[in-house]
Parts: structure tokens; C-alpha cells; sequence
């Protein structure tokens, strides 16, 4: 029965720990969720449509206008099937016209789900459009501006979002003719529109390679982006540091002592580490906390126990402290790695039941027990259990509840993070705030994407 207690002395939170427990269903879970494609657009929504073109292809791709307009209003407008996906640098769909009719009055451009349907695109607030007849871009007013130059039978135009720059931009023939502030707030979705007889169009939403080379531009867009960054200067050494200062922070003592050496003809003392905005704080009881580290991820969690007893013992003083039930659950599980369920079974007796007093504690020891239902524990859905990063998980815990006792530490929060964590949560928040001001439009920050990319050009 579990009874709402909770320890009497928690310094460490385990959801903010960098190592976090987390299933291997519950990375997937993560992953699919961040990988998750936007819908694109596909087809001619041709029954939200102005229904003033007299043929839509069956694959629902090309209209054609076979009437002859008696005003303004007759406009042919369709919009495509689904908004354009804005997780992404940028969005591009093109048409061809096939047949410009009397009066070449074609529009290609963006609207929002209930505009007027007939209407051009432009004309109408919250649109935007590029216009065959005169080459003039329409975007919410009344009059057009002059932007481009007219197209005709056989050209195919182009129309785009620049999410980086909250641009619209068009194209003719394979070539970029000018870009306009996107100042339109809210989903919106590619257009079309024919207005005078015989105007037939064929759009292109993805389904076959586009005329205009988006990945260029694309990636001309990504390295002005990079040249601006690069552009900002950093402090000299600041990666060594960096590097140096994980290592510090996470008791790494063997592999410190190897970058020192291949690094002290390059780059100044230990001591000089305060100069470039890092202190020594995490050098406290270092070795100490390299022997536990190694102790907890080599297995042998009763000598790990035994020297925080001896070294830090107001860390497990309170028998149900997170640290305390960290340990435990980490020698019931090197139990069952080794196949020895019986000694688990009699172990979990004994020191793992009092955890159930911990409501918090709940869901991480209904994970370790339930290792005893499977005859093939590393086979299973909790499988995880045994791997490797559960014991730096543990490690990961002590180390920062060893940490936490420094009398010299201001903030409590720094033995949670070593400076290169601090850096990417950084980083990762400033994307999402910029992202936010753009509206939820644009790329979003993925660390594991960062990571992906980077390990494949290295394989490439």
C-alpha cells in the first residue's frame, strides 16, 4: 500500500537530471513526436472552392475556367487540400500554365482557410497573390504594387514562405523574382485562380521534382544564417573549457587527467580555467567522486553505499532519500542482470519495501519490480533496466547529491548541470522563444536531429 510520504531531505529531483530515467517506449514515444511530419499539401480542394472552372482533372491537380465572367466576382479560386507545414525553413509549391485565355488574369498565392472564394488572391485581407495580366503582387489592398513581370501560356510560377525570414517570395521560369514581409498571422494555404475563358493551370505540390531548385535555395537561406552566426565572436579556448568542465562536473578524473596532458601544450594551466568564466567549484571532491562513479558502473553497489556512508553520510542518512532508493533499486537490479531472481526476490523483501511509503516513488518501483515477470528480462519492455545508461543514471544521482554538500556551492542548483547542458537548454529555449515569436512558424531546435545530421556527415 503506498502511503503519500516523502523524504525528509531531497536535494536532487530526478525529472531534471540530464540522464533521466525513461523507458525505451518512452524515448520512442519522444522521438516520433518531435520526428512527426507536418501533413503537406496534396491535392486541389475543389469542394471549398469558388467552383467557377467548368473541369478539374481527376488526380484533382489542373482547373480550367470555360466560362466567360460577367464581373469582379467570377473568379475561379481553389485552395489546396491542407495549410502549408510551417516546421520547416521554408514552403514552395508551383503551377504551370497551360493555357493563359483571353485575359491571362492567373493568380498564385496564399490564403487563408475562409477567404472569399471569389475572390484573387490579394484582394481580399489576409491573402496574398502574384498576378499574371500585370505582374503586379497584391497582398490585402485594394491596388496592386508592381513586383515582376507578366507570365503567359507555358510558364510556370512559383509561390513560397520563408519561415526564417517571414517572407513571401515567387518565382518565374526557375528563377527567383522578388520576396514581400509576410505580415499574415495563421495557417495558410496555397492558390490558385483562373478568371477569364479558357485559363487552365496545372499546380505541382510536391509530387514531382519542381523547376525551381527549392533545395538551393534552401540552402543558400541556411548559410546566410551561418554566416550571421558566424559572425559572433567567442571567447579564445571557450570549447576547451567547456569540454573541460563536463568532465569536472561528472568526476570523469582518469579521462580529465588524459585531456589535460594532450591538451598542456596548447592550452594554458588548470588554474587559468577561472580566467576564461569557469570556476573550480566542481574540482570538490573529485576524486572521491570518480571512485563512486566507477564503483555504480562497474555493478558493485554495496561498496558504492558503504563509502557514502563513510565519506558523505548525511547523503543516505534519511533510509528513504532519493539516493538511498536509487542505490537499493540499482542492487535489486544487478540481481536480476545476473540472473539471481531468488536473492532479488529476498533483497526486495528486505530493502525495497519501505519505499512504498514514497508516493513519488511509485511508478519507477512498479518498472524495477516488474523485471520478475519476464523470464527473459532484457527482453522485455523494461529491459532497459539493465543497460548501461540505468546505471549512469545512478551515478549521475550520487554524483550530483555529493555535489549538493560542497559548503563553497552558492547556487543548488549547479551540481544538477555541468556548463555544456546549461549551454544546449539554453540554446534549445532561445530557438523555441524565437520560433514562438514567428508564431509557431519555422524550424524548431532537435538536439537529437543536431546529433543525427552531425554523425552522418561525419560517415559520409
Amino acid at each position: 500500500m503506498l502511503i503519500d510520504q516523502e523524504p525528509m531531505n531531497n536535494p536532487i529531483d530526478l525529472s531534471r537530471l540530464a540522464s533521466r530515467w525513461r523507458s525505451s517506449d518512452e524515448w520512442k514515444k519522444m522521438v516520433e513526436e518531435m520526428d512527426s511530419a507536418e501533413p503537406m499539401p496534396s491535392h486541389l480542394n475543389t469542394i471549398n472552392s469558388s467552383g467557377l472552372f467548368h473541369i478539374v482533372s481527376t488526380d484533382k491537380m489542373s482547373v480550367l475556367y470555360n466560362e466567360t465572367p460577367q464581373h469582379g466576382h467570377d473568379v475561379g479560386v481553389v485552395q489546396a487540400d491542407c495549410p502549408a507545414p510551417t516546421r520547416r525553413l521554408a514552403y514552395y509549391f508551383e503551377m504551370t500554365v497551360k493555357n493563359a485565355g483571353q485575359k491571362g488574369q492567373v493568380t498564385i498565392g496564399f490564403t487563408m482557410q475562409h477567404f472569399k472564394m471569389r475572390r484573387q488572391p490579394g484582394w481580399e485581407a489576409n491573402s496574398c497573390g502574384y498576378h499574371g495580366d500585370d505582374g503586379y503582387l497584391y497582398h490585402g489592398q485594394g491596388k496592386g504594387e508592381s513586383f515582376g513581370p507578366t507570365f503567359t501560356t507555358n510558364d510556370i510560377v512559383g509561390a513560397g514562405i520563408n519561415y526564417a525570414t517571414h517572407e513571401f517570395f515567387f518565382t518565374k521560369n526557375a528563377k527567383l523574382i522578388g520576396t514581400v514581409a509576410k505580415v499574415i498571422k495563421g495557417p495558410l494555404y496555397p492558390t490558385i485562380a483562373v478568371h477569364s475563358k479558357n485559363e487552365e493551370v496545372t499546380v505541382n505540390l510536391g509530387r514531382t521534382p519542381f523547376y525551381f531548385d527549392i533545395e538551393g535555395y534552401i540552402m543558400e537561406e541556411r548559410l546566410k544564417q551561418q554566416t550571421v552566426i558566424e559572425k559572433h565572436s567567442l571567447q579564445p579556448n571557450i570549447s576547451h573549457w567547456i569540454v573541460r568542465s563536463y568532465l569536472l562536473h561528472y568526476g570523469y578524473q582518469d579521462t580529465l587527467k588524459s585531456f589535460d596532458l594532450a591538451s598542456e601544450s596548447t592550452y594554458s594551466s588548470v588554474s587559468s580555467s577561472t580566467e576564461n568564466g569557469f570556476s573550480d567549484q566542481d574540482i570538490y571532491a573529485l576524486n572521491r567522486r570518480n571512485i563512486l562513479r566507477q564503483l555504480i558502473m562497474n555493478g558493485n553497489i554495496d561498496s558504492a553505499f558503504q563509502k557514502l556512508q563513510e565519506w558523505y553520510p548525511q547523503v543516505v542518512q534519511d533510509e528513504l532519500s532519493v539516493i538511498c532508493f536509487l542505490l537499493c533499486s540499482q542492487r535489486f537490479i544487478e540481481y536480476i542482470k545476473i540472473g539471481q531472481s531468488e536473492d532479488a526476490v529476498s533483497y526486495g523483501s528486505s530493502a525495497i519495501t519501505k519505499f512504498y511509503k514514497v508516493k513519488s516513488y511509485a511508478d519507477l518501483l512498479e518498472d524495477i519490480v516488474g523485471l520478475l515477470a519476464y523470464k527473459v528480462p532484457a527482453a522485455s519492455s523494461l529491459g532497459y533496466l539493465l543497460d548501461v545508461p540505468q546505471r549512469e543514471f545512478v551515478a549521475d544521482a550520487v554524483n550530483a547529491a555529493v555535489l549538493s554538500t560542497n559548503p563553497a556551492l552558492k547556487d543548488p542548483n549547479r551540481c544538477m548541470y555541468s556548463c555544456l547542458e546549461k549551454l544546449l537548454k539554453q540554446l534549445t529555449l532561445c530557438s523555441l522563444e524565437r520560433r514562438a515569436a514567428m508564431e509557431g512558424q519555422g524550424e524548431a531546435f532537435y538536439l537529437h536531429f543536431e546529433l543525427q545530421s552531425a554523425g552522418k556527415s561525419k560517415r559520409g
